[in-house]
């Protein structure tokens, strides 16, 4: 993932408080064997004290690749809009001379990946899972003993991935002026598709980032 100097986060809280926001929804990527190509899998996470922790089924056919080369990459990808050349067209220019571009925030995860087979290690983190998916707690006890989850542990396996290393990117213009973010965010507010007010909301949260980059 590229990264301008103006579209970094601003610092390790910023993108840990986009993570915490909402964003556990991803997708994991793991090197192919030789001759294969790389495996990518859409899954929820949850994040546990420089881990992230999943869960998928057995029959998954990552595995093979995962024991073969367990370093992998994890992507956190959400508030992203497409923005029409005209929006970004310069002050006294024809608004069809403006360039069109995709406003997004990402964080990729390296991580080195270790399998979870053990019946009560996978009941403990499907425990946190589910402490964060569903903390009213209504739902039956995670016991590798017990009905209905001992019956259904064995078809899948848990992954810890250790963090080993942290690429975030907020992509909303910050190297344009704070009058025409302001004017942009105004114009997704007002199309209303999509993603557009979460994208306005992370545009106007970072109306601050202007010129520290050009020396």
């Amino acid at each position: 993932m590229f990264i301008q100097p103006w579209d970094a986060s601003l610092d390790d809280t910023e993108w840990q408080s986009w993570i915490a926001g909402g964003h556990d929804f991803g997708q994991l990527s793991v090197n192919g064997l030789p001759g294969r190509p790389p495996a990518v899998v859409p899954t929820h996470f949850t994040t546990d004290d420089g881990r992230l922790l999943i869960h998928l089924a057995r029959p998954n056919p990552v595995w093979e690749a995962i024991e073969h080369d367990p370093n992998v990459t994890f992507t956190v990808f959400g508030d992203y809009a497409f923005i029409p050349g005209p929006w970004r067209a310069r002050t006294g220019t024809a608004p069809t001379d403006g360039v069109p571009t995709s406003y997004y925030a990402a964080v990729q995860f390296s991580c080195r990946a270790r399998v979870i087979d053990d019946p009560e290690a996978k009941a403990e983190l499907l425990r946190r899972q589910m402490a964060h998916f569903q903390p009213e707690g209504d739902h039956a006890p995670i016991d590798p003993d017990r009905p209905p989850y001992g019956r259904m542990l064995p078809g899948i396996r848990g992954l810890e991935l250790e963090v080993v290393g942290v690429r975030a990117k907020f992509k909303y213009d910050d190297h344009k002026p704070v009058e025409h973010r302001t004017a942009v965010a105004g114009r997704l507010t007002e199309r209303g598709q999509g993603l557009d007010a979460s994208t306005a909301q992370q545009q106007l949260r970072r109306l601050d980032r202007i010129g520290p980059w050009k020396r």
